[in-house]
C-alpha cells in the first residue's frame, strides 16, 4: 500500500526527523523512512520520487521500497545505527536522482457517467460550480498517470484531473460503492477496485476487473499507466 502524501491526506504521526527545501524525511517505526517529495502533487515530483526508488533498489541493507504519492518508503533489514548516516544517504541520493517518464501502458476505461452509481455528481456540481455535462466532458478529456497503487489492492491513484473539477472526499463515506465506479478524490481521480466503504465522489461506473488475484498481473494498473476514459453512455 502507498503511503499518501501531506497533499493529500493528513501527514503521518511519526515525528519529522528531518526537513529541508529538498525533502522530509519522516521515521514509520523503527526500521522504514517516510522520503517526501517537495511541493505539491505533480508529476514532476512523482517522476523524481520513482528515480529515487531506482536508485536505491541496489542497496542491500534496504528490504523494500514502496513508492506512494510523491513520496517513498524506504524499508531497511535491520534498525539502522545510526540515523544521520541514514539522513545523509536519503538526502544524497534524492540530489541524485534525475525525474524519470516510465514508458507504461495506455488503459482505456469506457464509462458509463451519470445514472444510478453516479451517486456524488450532483454534488461535485454544486462544489465546482459546473453543469453535470461540463463535469463529463472535462473528466473524460484528460489524461491521467497512475502515480501508485494502494488503498485497496489494485487501485490506482490519478494524476490528471482538471483542477476545475476538484472535489473534497465526502465527510460520510458511502458504505458500499461497487467496484468500477469511476471517482473523484480531491485533486485525483480513481475506479474502485473492490466494493466497499469509499469517501471519494462517484460520478460514472465502468464495467471491467482492476483487481483479479488469479490473473498472471492481478493489477490492472501500474505506476506509470496512463489512462484515458471514455464516455460509452452518458445518463444525466
Amino acid at each position: 500500500m502507498p503511503v499518501m502524501s501531506h497533499s493529500a491526506v493528513p501527514s503521518a504521526s511519526a515525528p519529522a526527523l528531518a526537513c529541508s527545501s529538498d525533502i522530509k524525511l519522516s521515521t514509520i517505526g523503527a526500521r522504514a523512512w517516510l522520503v517526501e517529495a517537495p511541493g505539491g502533487f505533480d508529476l514532476p515530483a512523482q517522476r523524481r520520487i520513482w528515480s529515487l526508488a531506482r536508485l536505491l533498489h541496489a542497496d542491500e541493507a534496504i528490504e523494500a521500497l514502496i513508492p506512494g504519492v510523491t513520496n517513498l518508503l524506504v524499508l531497511f533489514r535491520h534498525i539502522p545505527l545510526d540515523e544521520n548516516a541514514v539522513r545523509k544517504q536519503l538526502h544524497a541520493a534524492w540530489d541524485q536522482a534525475q525525474a524519470i517518464s516510465p514508458q507504461g501502458k495506455l488503459i482505456e476505461i469506457p464509462v458509463h457517467y451519470g445514472g444510478e452509481h453516479a451517486t456524488d455528481l450532483a454534488a461535485v456540481c454544486h462544489h465546482t460550480g459546473l453543469s453535470p455535462r461540463e463535469v463529463v466532458r472535462l473528466h473524460h478529456q484528460s489524461e491521467y498517470t497512475v502515480f501508485a497503487l494502494g488503498s485497496a489492492p489494485g487501485f490506482g491513484y490519478l494524476h490528471g484531473l482538471d483542477p476545475q473539477l476538484a472535489t473534497p472526499r465526502k465527510k460520510v463515506p458511502s458504505l458500499s460503492m461497487l467496484k468500477g465506479t469511476v471517482t473523484i478524490g480531491g485533486a485525483q481521480a480513481g475506479v474502485s477496485a473492490l466494493t466497499g466503504p469509499n469517501g471519494w465522489n462517484a460520478i460514472g461506473f465502468a464495467e471491467l476487473t482492476v483487481f483479479d488475484p488469479l490473473a498472471d498481473s492481478p493489477a490492472l494498473m501500474a505506476p506509470g499507466d496512463r489512462i484515458r476514459f471514455l464516455p460509452q453512455r452518458i445518463e444525466l
